[in-house]
């Protein structure tokens, strides 16, 4: 479903991503983690097309889009759905006009249509019947529920997720977690979802890619990455913030053992 081949993005003369490759298959969920920094949200940005690469490929359903035109890439953009970190809804909107807005702006379809779609995605998130409520009203778990349900409106293939357990409490995350699996199993929709919650990206992954200096390191099935013996990455994955990491190039650039 997306194949991302030597992509590169510099900021400032500072290599966020690095050639990296990554493929993630259809109807697979695919959790990206890493410190902060490391080029993960730079990724999603890349595949939606809100940020151009400085070179690479990125090829979705085996069409190129990086050097596609905007009109082209709207197209692309229509069969994927992006899940911001912050919810990304207007506060001056009611509920329903934010599940319903990429509906409303980008797609011509019918009231009728329009308003079934957005009372379906919001039952199927476990929000029925808050369509008239202000997002200022609603808890952080509520405002990413809603934003999700935007994204499912447009019945769309991909999902990418950005922090999608950050700043809720561990119960809201776990539903949010069950939420993500429930809808590859029912909808086999083909997810990335950028992590820093080791729970959840152990409890969701089909696979888990850790990012380091631009590269992905490791890649493997979360069996594989809880018992791997690369110490960058299980420093990482148990947290653990003493000692220095010496940065060997063939173990820094080497993949799960």
């Amino acid at each position: 479903m997306i194949e991302i081949k030597n992509l590169s993005k510099t900021f400032d003369k500072a290599n966020i991503l690095n050639n990296l490759d990554l493929t993630v298959k259809t109807a697979e969920t695919k959790v990206v983690i890493g410190r902060s920094g490391v080029g993960k949200s730079v990724l999603l940005k890349s595949i939606v097309g809100l940020m151009k690469p400085d070179s690479g490929s990125i090829k979705i359903n085996g069409v190129e889009v990086t050097n596609l035109s905007e009109k082209a890439y709207n197209k692309v953009r229509g069969e994927i759905g992006m899940v911001f970190q912050g919810g990304a809804l207007f506060d001056s909107l009611t509920v329903a006009e934010n599940v319903a807005f990429v509906l409303n702006e980008f797609m011509n379809l019918d009231k009728k249509t329009v308003e079934d779609r957005v009372v379906d995605a919001l039952a199927m998130v476990g929000l029925k019947g808050i369509e008239s409520m202000s997002p200022s009203k609603l808890s952080g778990g509520m405002r990413k529920r809603v934003s999700l349900a935007r994204v499912l409106c447009m019945e769309p293939q991909i999902i990418l997720y950005d922090e999608p357990t950050s700043e809720v409490d561990p119960i809201t995350a776990d539903a949010l977690n069950n939420l993500i699996i429930e809808l590859r199993d029912k909808l086999k929709v083909t997810s990335i979802v950028v992590t820093h919650d080791m729970n959840a990206a152990f409890k969701i992954a089909d696979s888990i890619a850790m990012f380091y200096h631009g590269h992905v390191i490791a890649d493997g099935t979360p069996d594989e990455i809880r018992n791997t013996t690369h110490p960058v990455v299980k420093q990482f994955i148990h947290g653990e913030a003493h000692g220095p990491i010496t940065e060997d190039e063939n173990l820094v650039f080497g993949h799960v053992k």
